[in-house]
């Protein structure tokens, strides 16, 4: 027997308006994207952004001064540079905290008032650090009797500067200079012995 034949009854399916706003929707959005890639990419490729740093160039120790009551009093000079190598971009550097210790005890503050750095110029601080007297336990005071006889002593340095610098016509980028290092000397000739000492971007 001939099957019978089928009837559609009732309109034919149509998608809804607002599935079609939607797409066109993702689909500007998808494109705007791209294009801010494509645009950052270029602006990156021609500016090449370099990040702000601070590190420490030199440092000089002063003859320490140990009594027989175990005080102790250190100066040194500290000279940090504030490097901005862009071509095309100021940086300005703010809250500069740093702080000088022995052993793990802090013996001194170095700081700086807002400053600005040129494009693909620096900018060096000759900190002159004077600690107060500082009273060692006999551990402490027998380290640094070893430090002494051994010409090396090792004072830890450990701060941060706050940075702002504008890349192109992408915006300002604020981040943090965080310095943390050791600076290593000998005592008998106040002799810096050089070593790394830059900040990390955080």
């Amino acid at each position: 027997m001939p099957s019978n034949p089928r009837f559609s009854s009732g309109r034919e399916r149509r998608t809804p308006l607002w599935l079609w706003c939607a797409a066109i929707v993702c689909t500007i959005i998808t494109l705007a994207v791209i294009i801010a890639g494509i645009v950052t990419f270029i602006v990156y490729i021609v500016i090449h952004p370099r990040v702000p740093y601070v590190s420490v160039i030199h440092a000089h120790l002063d003859p320490l001064r140990l009594d027989y009551a175990g005080v102790l009093q250190i100066q040194a000079t500290i000279q940090i540079r504030a490097q901005n190598g862009n071509e095309k971009a100021h940086a300005s550097f703010s809250d500069s905290n740093y702080t000088l210790s022995l052993n793990g005890e802090d013996i001194a503050r170095l700081v700086a008032l807002p400053f600005e750095v040129s494009k693909n110029s620096w900018v060096d601080f000759n900190y002159l650090v004077e600690s107060s007297p500082i009273p060692l336990d006999p551990e402490q005071a027998e380290n640094v009797d070893m430090a002494l006889k051994h010409d090396h002593i090792t004072l830890g340095l450990k701060g941060s500067s706050r940075v702002r610098w504008r890349v192109g016509r992408l915006g300002s980028v604020r981040f943090l200079c965080h310095l943390d290092c050791h600076l290593h000397f000998h005592p008998l000739n106040g002799t810096y012995i050089p070593s790394r000492c830059t900040s990390n971007a955080k």
